[in-house]
């Protein structure tokens, strides 16, 4: 049977039909691709956020497995040198010169790199790249980070003076810096290296591949966090995928406040050293914090480590009130931070015993043999009752008692009576009422700031209490037995003894 062939019209309809499918299939793949790239970006973003996060502070069920041994960080920065100049050198250089040479560089950087408490990172051919803020995070990795990387800069600086004297050509190497979270895999047994990944890595490359021939060049995350210690130039922007255009920065000098040779602005002095320390500091409480967490006995209700958080706060707020400088502030936290350690020895004797734990932890955070010696010296100094010699003394007795004039006296004075009844005293609560008021009485704040700040509270706090004592005392009266609590308060040795542990504040 002859097929019918399609008439004009019918040829106009089935072509329109197909174009349109044509058309919405088009319209189809771009949506599904721009779904991937959603997506694509959607899991980067993800695994940047998971790399920020602990393990253990995932909910249940949730993994993130990049490794057998992954670990997250969420504050790393990677030092990342792009080095070229293969083709002129390895013409000059015979044989395998070349490549010995900048194996000399390499190892030279990682020993920049170690003085400077960083991880070096295995690469392949030539590039080099280490990275701070791992396997021990730590709040000072950026500034660290681009020390090592000027001290790279002067070391490469003199070994091309030497290679232009004798006519020869010198590899042209960039620097870029970036921070932000990583993910790094330990590899290794007997000396444990770290392979890192994610889009911090990436990012220190480009801001190599934007630099100019040797500059330091950061991007704006890093120089955010050390625009403070150095002087820089902006350096524009970079495209970098999923995140837009990035602002870049070079890298100058250290600013002339902050070094030793102003003209130069290559090495720190004892200005930048202080203000290095205060920004460590965060880091340094929060291991010792942990340490009293893990290690103080259970009953210490009051000398625990938010008594500790408390003073070093307070040793800070008098210490600014007081006009100290910024070493001291450093010195009187540092001291706040260990005064109560020697608790987890035992409680007599705890400040001495918080020295030598001080001098234990403090030489390796770059804390001066002076300084520790100072810290040591203003631990003691909490000693009850207090004798403050000079003003940071009287700052660290004022802090260790601030409490005693503020609104939450009766709470922490009742956490201090707990601590006593657990640690094996006997004392009612009428009796250590009467013996806070006695010592509230014969306290006294040696700082102007704290009278300023306290005073008037303290007296509110003794007039609170002794409320409370005849209300308890109306009480006991009622119920006969006001004669037999009087008569204990008499007793010689419980007298002695409750004078003895609220001294013990």
């Amino acid at each position: 049977m002859e097929q019918k062939k399609p008439t004009n019209y019918e040829l106009v309809y089935r072509t329109s039909a197909l174009l349109k499918e044509v058309t919405d299939l088009k319209l189809l793949n771009r949506s599904l691709t721009e779904q991937l790239a959603k997506s694509q970006a959607e899991i980067l973003r993800l695994e940047n956020i998971l790399a920020m996060v602990a393990p253990e502070s995932l909910p249940k069920g949730v993994k993130f497995n990049i490794g057998s041994n992954t670990l997250r960080f969420k504050m790393a920065t990677v030092l990342f040198v792009d080095i070229r100049g293969f083709k002129n050198i390895s013409s000059e250089s015979p044989g395998s010169n070349f490549i010995d040479e900048l194996d000399q560089i390499f190892i030279h950087f990682d020993e920049i790199a170690n003085d400077f408490n960083l991880q070096t990172v295995k690469t392949i051919g030539d590039a080099y790249m280490c990275v701070g803020g791992i396997p021990k995070k730590n709040i000072t990795n950026p500034i660290d980070v681009v020390l090592a990387a000027m001290e790279m800069k002067r070391y490469l600086k003199d070994l091309k003076d030497e290679y232009t004297k004798k006519h020869n050509s010198f590899w042209e190497l960039r620097i870029g810096i970036h921070t932000g979270p990583v993910i790094a895999t330990p590899q290794g047994k007997k000396k444990i290296s770290y392979d890192i990944k994610g889009e911090t890595v990436n990012i220190a490359s480009r801001m190599a591949s934007a630099a100019d021939v040797e500059k330091i060049n950061v991007s704006v995350y890093t120089y955010e966090l050390v625009k403070d210690y150095f002087q820089t130039e902006y350096n524009g922007l970079t495209p970098v995928k999923y995140q837009g255009d990035l602002e870049m920065y070079y890298i100058k000098r250290l600013k002339p406040a902050y070094s030793v040779d102003r003209q130069l602005g290559e090495h720190p002095n004892e200005n930048f050293t202080i203000k290095y320390l205060l920004r460590q500091f965060t880091d340094l409480q929060e291991e010792i914090l942990d340490k009293l967490e893990k290690e103080l006995p259970k009953y210490l209700h009051y000398h625990n480590f938010k008594h500790t958080i408390d003073v070093v706060n307070q040793a800070e707020l008098i210490g600014y009130g007081e006009g100290v400088d910024d070493e001291d502030i450093l010195l009187l936290k540092t001291a706040a931070l260990f005064h109560d350690t020697g608790m987890i020895v035992g409680c007599e004797n705890h400040e001495y015993y918080g020295t030598q734990i001080a001098r234990e932890y403090l030489p390796s955070w770059k804390y001066t043999q002076d300084q520790i010696d100072k810290i040591c010296t203003l631990i003691m100094a909490t000693q009850l009752p207090p004798n403050p010699q000079n003003l940071l003394e009287k700052i660290m007795c004022d802090a260790d008692l601030d409490y005693l004039g503020r609104t939450d006296f009766i709470p922490i004075s009742n956490s201090l009576y707990d601590e006593l009844i657990q640690s094996g005293q006997k004392i009612s609560i009428l009796d250590w009422n009467k013996n806070q008021v006695k010592f509230l009485t014969g306290h006294q704040y040696f700082t102007s700031t704290a009278l300023r700040l306290r005073m008037v509270g303290k007296e509110y706090q003794i007039e609170r209490l002794s409320k409370l004592i005849e209300e308890d005392e109306a009480k006991l009266a009622a119920s006969g037995t006001l004669d037999y609590v009087e008569h204990r308060t008499d007793e010689p040795d419980v007298a002695a003894r409750i004078e003895s542990d609220s001294s013990d504040h």
